[in-house]
């Protein structure tokens, strides 16, 4: 089924749940007070993803019809849109731009690794910075989540895998990642905190293409980051197919698919961010986060 929606999870009244945002991205429709038969949460939702689907198409036409349900910005607080991905994958060095910028070649296939989904956190959430690291990074990236179990999966087939996408910042400790723990990057990326995601999944039929999208972050205002989804060498199809060689997807699993160029790290000098500062990750027809760094 191809819907046009855009899925988010918010809190209410001590209860969190699945909910769409409406057009002008700012009410959202609780479509489980609609019809009780829709998962409370997002992980449940994508379980069952041709259902859940369609039964939120028919509430939010019914919400609207009757003017019910529809909850406006101090009614909720908006949560990042997954918690409990089985699987939170991330792609290194997948925009050309990005391999330009280090001056080393194009890979040939996905570099594959992850981060812990204990390091996710709300899309307006705040980025902790420890005293583990003196060398924390920015990175915005185009995520997406999965919504069909498979393996093994064609290329022809894998958008249909694929619920939607996210907007995700990719916090990164680079001491950690780069020149500690042995050179593996595992701790320097999954930091409690160091994955705010959100504002929604955004279904693949409500974007124009997914892959000619304008990605940008902005520091306390400024431009830092400024490309488009077009530059990404490996894309979403591809790297289901390449995944799903390896490990059976889940409904519920999230992709990072990499940043592009204006890193912190390869800025001389370093740019590194310190507490009080402002993160901006905005992809065009997805959506925007805000972390501040405390």
């Amino acid at each position: 089924m191809d819907a046009k929606l855009r899925l988010v999870q918010f809190e209410s009244g001590g209860q969190q749940r699945v909910g769409v945002e409406l057009a002008n991205g700012e009410s959202v429709v609780d479509v489980t007070a609609v019809d009780s038969k829709i998962p409370l949460d997002m992980r449940g939702f994508l379980e069952q993803w041709e259902t859940s689907l369609g039964q939120a198409v028919r509430a939010v036409e019914k919400s609207q019809s009757s003017g019910q349900h529809i909850l406006t910005p101090g009614d909720f607080t908006l949560k990042a849109p997954i918690y409990d991905p089985q699987k939170l994958i991330c792609i290194g060095m997948n925009y050309v731009d990005h391999c330009t910028e280090q001056n080393i070649p194009v890979p040939k296939e996905p570099v594959i690794f992850s981060k812990f989904a204990s390091a996710i956190t709300e899309p307006n959430g705040a980025v902790v910075l420890t005293d583990e690291t003196q060398c924390l990074d920015f990175e915005v990236e185009m995520a997406f989540v999965i919504c069909k179990k498979g393996k093994y999966i064609k290329e022809s087939e894998a958008m249909s895998h694929v619920a939607g996408f996210t907007v995700a910042h990719d916090v990164s400790a680079r001491d950690w990642q780069l020149h500690k723990n042995g050179g593996q990057w595992l701790i320097g990326k999954t930091f409690d905190t160091f994955c705010p995601m959100g504002p929604a999944i955004v279904t693949t039929a409500s974007l124009s293409d997914p892959h000619k999208l304008g990605i940008r972050c902005r520091l306390n205002g400024e431009v830092v980051q400024n490309s488009n989804t077009e530059q990404l060498v490996h894309k979403t199809a591809s790297l289901v197919t390449f995944i799903s060689r390896f490990m059976t997807l889940q409904p519920g699993d999230v992709v990072l698919t990499g940043t592009p160029p204006g890193v912190g790290c390869f800025r001389k000098p370093p740019l590194w961010l310190k507490k009080g500062d402002v993160v901006e990750c905005e992809i065009d027809e997805i959506g925007k986060i805000t972390n501040v760094i405390q």
